[in-house]
């Protein structure tokens, strides 16, 4: 029993760990694959006369309704979602970290009107504020990634915030300030590291959703447009041919599925190596 018990976490790490692997892998793949396949087909030219072709050598994948070879289109996809998702997660930190450790640590009028800010944005669900901003902004993918880091930057302020809170009434930084270190310094050095971890897990678990969201709205029109390929819009793209070629649908929703369930195991993973509770991401 007692080497069971031993085995089985073990084997649980390792699956996470190869899960971060293959999301790795899923990544670069569509970076560097991409270029090759590029040289040989454009994700965007039309071809009327080689539409709805099946699998072949030419074509692993066949060729949409367009005649475009499909698994260059799906490579190219993954590039500008995971390309999005990413910048958007971006940017969101970077507005996020910032706000929240000095809203934690200066307090004051500072905190006040962030704490009326995040109460604002955090009335209403995500994805129903993201909508409303990019009806107002109008369809496109940059419109889009603005909208979602509006939406974003809110969960990380605060959460970084409440982290800063705790720690700014600690011994180490009572210290700090008693031998005349800038409130700049004891932000960047003390209090910084403390909530690397914590915005770590958050942003590796947001990152499924904002792929979500990016397919998402791409899928109803609002996120990225045509020839464009993302793999919301390839599922747009493809529902009329469901009946006769369902893979044209089912390529990049399995593309989709793939890459925020890795992301979910990698958020895991952060998890359990920081031991963050659960109760702080939400």
């Amino acid at each position: 029993m007692t080497g069971l018990s031993i085995r089985l976490p073990r084997a649980k790490k390792n699956r996470i760990q190869a899960g971060i692997a293959l999301l790795g892998v899923v990544f670069f793949s569509a970076v560097f694959i991409y270029t090759f396949l590029y040289l040989r087909h454009d994700p965007v030219l039309t071809d009327l006369d080689r539409r709805l072709l099946g699998m072949s050598l030419q074509h692993p994948l066949g060729t949409d309704q367009l005649g475009r070879d499909v698994l260059t289109r799906l490579l190219l996809g993954g590039q500008q979602t995971l390309g999005y998702s990413l910048l958007a997660l971006m940017v969101a930190l970077f507005i996020g970290v910032p706000f929240g450790i000095i809203s934690g640590y200066k307090r004051g009028l500072v905190d006040r009107v962030f704490m009326r800010i995040g109460d604002a944005f955090l009335s209403f669900p995500d994805t129903i504020v993201a909508i409303v901003l990019s009806g107002l902004m109008g369809p496109g993918i940059g419109n889009l990634v603005l909208a979602i880091v509006l939406v974003k930057w809110v969960s990380y302020a605060r959460l970084v915030r409440s982290t800063v809170l705790s720690e700014s009434q600690k011994d180490y930084v009572l210290i700090a300030r008693i031998n005349g270190l800038s409130s700049r310094k004891i932000m960047r050095k003390h209090l910084l590291p403390h909530v690397v971890g914590h915005v770590l897990v958050l942003a590796s678990l947001d990152l499924g959703k904002i792929i979500l969201l990016i397919s998402a709205f791409s899928y109803i029109g609002l996120g990225a447009q045509p020839p464009m390929p993302e793999w919301g819009a390839m599922l747009n793209d493809s529902r009329p041919y469901f009946q006769s070629r369902p893979e044209l649908m089912i390529y990049p929703g399995l593309a989709i599925v793939s890459v925020v369930l890795l992301t979910n195991m990698l958020g895991d993973y952060l998890r359990d190596r920081f031991d963050v509770k659960k109760e702080v991401q939400q």
